[in-house]
């Protein structure tokens, strides 16, 4: 396993991390994810390790904390062996005040987490997304009270716009507050947008990428084919509301997944390993965040690495994938000698 820096931090994490909302099952949307069971996530987590796979990513609301506790016991005895990153934010109760970035919320959120987890400390705690409502000062030396007390040893967030994470730089320099070394975004051969903004900032400010869903909601597995009908189990099978993410156009994708079978057949590989091994030759990407029901998917995302595409195999993936791009970004390629991106921005 390839182990890159996280950031401008110290923390060297692992190219591939094992996301873990497939473990717990409860309620309707992550039953469809999975329902993997203590047990299983203990097989998940010994596979992990043995690839040296040693990172580890939950979130407060993956089935109520259910997700937590399990990795929480799957990884009981052998703490000092893995790195645990998880995330709040989101609303976990009733109450007003059970959502958002508030000190009261954030206080209440990684205390519960540490018990859920059986820890004494989070290696890296993650903002689930921007709370506009709180403000960023709040929320950052909350953080970093956690950090001084070695409850949390990072800080980063999650789907936030570039300015949401300009400013939150800019007050931890101002204030000498903890800084966000992650920011864990959706990244794609689908959805290229973190390309736009993100990727350039992630560049200058020194902030990786943790990439998440880089499947696409599961339309990079190699089963959605031209005139066939989406898995019976898939996430996009319309079964459960609210879980096929932003809308694909649907010549598009065949064309990008044409692009992927071309490359399949020079390299051998599956369709999910060449979407990966894509990811991880971009910019900012420090890790890639796979998930997986059982072991024979695991080992699948596990081939993703120790390999890379050749210049042409990207280049070929880069032309299918390419969108035009919205203002600023259409005009800043005519002055692109002076302020170049870091990937050729499209000008179709």
């Amino acid at each position: 396993m390839e182990y890159r820096q996280l950031g401008g931090s110290g923390l060297k994490v692992p190219a591939l991390s094992f996301g873990t909302g497939t473990f717990g099952g409860s309620g309707e949307l992550f039953r469809a994810w999975g329902s993997t069971d203590v047990a299983e996530a203990t097989r998940l987590v010994d596979i992990c390790l043995e690839a040296g796979l040693n990172l580890f990513d939950s979130a407060d609301v993956y089935s109520g904390g259910l997700a937590e506790e399990i990795l929480g016991q799957a990884i009981k005895g052998r703490r000092d062996a893995v790195l645990i990153s998880t995330k709040a934010t989101f609303q976990t109760g009733e109450g007003p005040n059970d959502v958002g970035s508030s000190r009261y919320h954030l206080t209440r959120a990684v205390d519960a987490a540490l018990r859920r987890l059986g820890t004494d400390y989070i290696d890296l705690f993650q903002l689930h997304a921007f709370d506009a409502l709180t403000p960023i000062e709040e929320a950052l030396q909350t953080l970093d009270d956690f950090v001084r007390a070695g409850k949390i040893r990072y800080i980063g967030c999650s789907n936030f716009s570039g300015w949401h994470l300009m400013k939150s730089l800019a007050i931890s320099e101002k204030y000498g507050l903890a800084r966000h070394v992650a920011h864990q975004a959706y990244y794609s051969l689908i959805g290229r947008d973190y390309e736009w903004e993100l990727m350039p900032l992630g560049l200058d400010q020194k902030v990786s990428a943790v990439v998440w869903s880089p499947l696409g909601w599961g339309r990079l597995t190699g089963k959605l084919r031209r005139g066939a009908p989406p898995p019976e189990k898939s996430r996009l099978s319309g079964k459960v509301s609210n879980d096929a993410g932003p809308k694909v156009d649907d010549e598009y994708l065949f064309k990008v997944v044409d692009a992927i079978d071309a490359v399949a057949a020079e390299t051998g590989k599956t369709v999910p390993q060449i979407a990966l091994n894509w990811l991880l030759q971009r910019p900012t990407v420090a890790s890639v965040i796979v998930g997986a029901r059982n072991e024979e998917q695991l080992r699948q995302n596990l081939g993703a690495v120790g390999w890379n595409l050749t210049r042409e195999q990207v280049t070929k993936l880069d032309a299918a994938s390419e969108l035009p791009s919205a203002y600023p970004y259409w005009h800043q390629v005519q002055f692109a000698d002076r302020n170049p991106p870091p990937i050729p921005i499209a000008t179709s």
